[in-house]
Order: structure tokens, then C-alpha cells, then sequence
């Protein structure tokens, strides 16, 4: 056995193999094309998931803060978007609970929970929009994470799962 064959089975870079690379007909090596998702964007679909987990709950919190106690959140003077508290509340404890619903199926990596989880965040990211006026600094905190999500699951291509799973 040569020397680079013996590197090659030990999984030597430079020396082609099981490592990604290919050698060509003149005995040079290449890298093999990438598959399409890179650490980053399978990494954050993971991430996502857990946002969208973390969020809904806090959305969810959000929602029956709002419906039991009406005081919680400052009262405004003329809003263009006119509905009272307790609407916010129960809007925020139903899009919570799909929101982290669906979360949880991207942990578990479920196929319908990409398309999903962009709607919903995309959802979410309106209500947080208009529900401002309440909660300005939480409001963009939670429009900033919605935007990460709907970037991961965007990005993300389907059919390369296999490779990241």
C-alpha cells in the first residue's frame, strides 16, 4: 500500500477520500461541491425551532396577561388599530400557542413545519407590529427574532436534510 492510499484511508484531506474530496484524471484534488446548507443555515433552523418555542410561550404569557388583568399594559389615547385589551390578549394567546406548537415540530423535524413557521412568524411579526403602541421595546425585540426565523426557514433547503440530519 503507497503512502498516499494509506493517507487516503485514513481520511486525509489533501489526500482525497472519504473527507469531501475527489481526485481528478491527472491525480490533482478538488473539493466536492457543497450541499447546499451550510452550518449556519441548518444550525439555525435548529434555532429557530427553539425561538419559536421560547417565543409562543412568551407570547401565550403575553396574551393572558393582557386578558386577566386589563392594567397591566399603559393605556393609549387614539389608536389607529381600535381594540381593547382583552382582543390583544386572546389574538396573542392563539398565535402563542400555534407559534410554539409549531416550533416543536420543527424540533422534531416535521415536513410541514418550515412552510408553517414562516407564516406564523411572518403572523407574528404583524402583531407585534401592531401591538406596539403596548409594548414598544418588547414589540421590536420580538419583530427582530420573527425576521431571524422567517431568514432560517427561508434559506434552508428541504432536500438536503438528510445531510445535516
Amino acid at each position: 500500500m503507497s503512502s498516499q492510499e494509506s493517507q487516503k484511508a485514513m481520511g486525509n484531506p489533501l489526500a482525497g477520500g472519504p473527507t469531501g474530496q475527489t481526485s481528478g484524471p491527472t491525480g490533482t484534488t478538488r473539493r466536492a461541491a457543497p450541499d447546499g446548507n451550510s452550518g449556519w443555515v441548518s444550525g439555525g433552523v435548529v434555532f429557530a425551532g427553539v425561538l419559536m418555542l421560547c417565543s409562543g410561550v412568551l407570547a401565550a404569557i403575553q396574551g393572558i396577561a393582557a386578558i386577566a388583568e386589563d392594567d397591566v399594559y399603559a393605556r393609549i389615547g387614539d389608536y389607529v388599530f381600535k381594540m381593547n385589551l382583552t382582543g390583544w390578549g386572546w389574538l396573542h394567546l392563539i398565535l402563542g400557542i400555534i407559534v410554539a406548537v409549531v416550533g416543536g415540530g420543527l424540533l422534531s423535524n416535521q415536513p410541514w413545519a418550515r412552510v408553517v413557521g414562516i407564516v406564523v412568524a411572518s403572523l407574528s411579526l404583524i402583531a407585534q407590529f401592531l401591538f406596539l403602541p403596548y409594548l414598544p421595546i418588547w414589540s421590536v425585540v420580538v419583530m427582530a427574532i420573527d425576521v431571524f426565523i422567517i431568514w432560517a426557514l427561508a434559506s434552508y433547503h428541504a432536500g438536503n436534510r438528510a445531510a445535516t440530519a
